[in-house]
């Protein structure tokens, strides 16, 4: 059988693929494989930043051509790499070995490539991409669509607040109520989930096979890598605080006292 809205195991890709179509951009196979290069990309130039030693001559006019290669990654690109895996039989090495491809596309780059995915395990790129995916999902879909549900509720409320009705308890006649309060209940109650859902943590996994830097401490054993255990770590405040946050920050998340972090941006 050929894959259509018929034959889809699961009636998201099915019956209902009208209404979550959007969500492809975030979940599909295409879709992870998209946030695999973004995050491998984003690894790459941030040891061109610290910088390694070997990395330090990288011309970094050519971090946003870097960028170009996940912004402009589409679905012949993702089958460039599906293509790949059929020799790699691993889905991460075939990401590697793809974003290899583009640097020698770019030129000159030789001396570099082998610093892509330098010291990692496959997880570490599963652990943010997915995270990541999350993410974004719920800030450019999820969240609007319920502030928007929320918005007509509250209209409704005012709107019907003088409304009488009759109320129940038990499932009998009980003392009357007005519509617009019973409708401010659900306007109250979307309101606290969906502030309790925006202060959930979204961790990352990332530090190699077994979380401890091992390959990062023997290669370079000059660099305090232990410091980026946990979050936050002080030295994640004061980046914070001396550079500003990067489009990944969750403002809304607060639960454990990092937001006041974000309040000046």
């Amino acid at each position: 059988m050929n894959l259509d809205l018929l034959t889809a195991i699961s009636p998201i890709d099915g019956r209902y693929r009208g209404k979550t179509e959007q969500l492809a951009n975030y979940f599909s196979e295409y879709a992870l494989i998209r946030y695999r290069v973004r995050v491998e990309i984003e690894y790459f130039i941030t040891l061109c930043e610290l910088p390694l030693p070997q990395l330090a001559s990288f011309d970094k006019s050519l971090f946003e051509r870097l960028r170009d290669i996940y912004r402009n990654f589409d679905e012949n690109e993702a089958q460039r790499v599906k293509d790949i895996e059929k020799v790699t039989n691993h889905d991460v090495k075939a990401v590697e070995y793809f974003i290899k491809e583009e640097f020698d596309k770019i030129g000159g780059l030789d001396d570099y490539k082998e610093f892509i995915h330098f010291g990692l395990t496959s997880q570490d790129i599963n652990n943010t991409s997915v995270p990541l995916s999350v993410k974004e999902a719920l800030e450019e879909c999820f969240y609007p669509q319920v502030e928007e549900l929320i918005a007509q509720l509250q209209t409704y409320a005012d709107e019907w607040k003088d409304v009488p009705m009759l109320a129940k308890t038990h499932g009998q006649p009980a003392s009357p109520t007005r519509l617009g309060k019973e409708i401010m209940v659900f306007v109250y109650r979307l309101t606290e989930q969906l502030e309790s859902l925006k202060a959930c943590k979204m961790t990352a996994k990332f530090g190699g096979a077994t979380g401890n830097y091992n390959a990062h401490h023997v290669a370079y054993p000059q660099y305090d890598w232990k410091s980026n255990k946990g979050y936050p770590t002080k030295k994640h405040r004061e980046g914070i605080r001396l550079h500003g946050i990067s489009p990944y920050h969750r403002k809304s998340y607060n639960l454990t006292g990092e937001k006041e972090l974000f309040l000046d941006f």
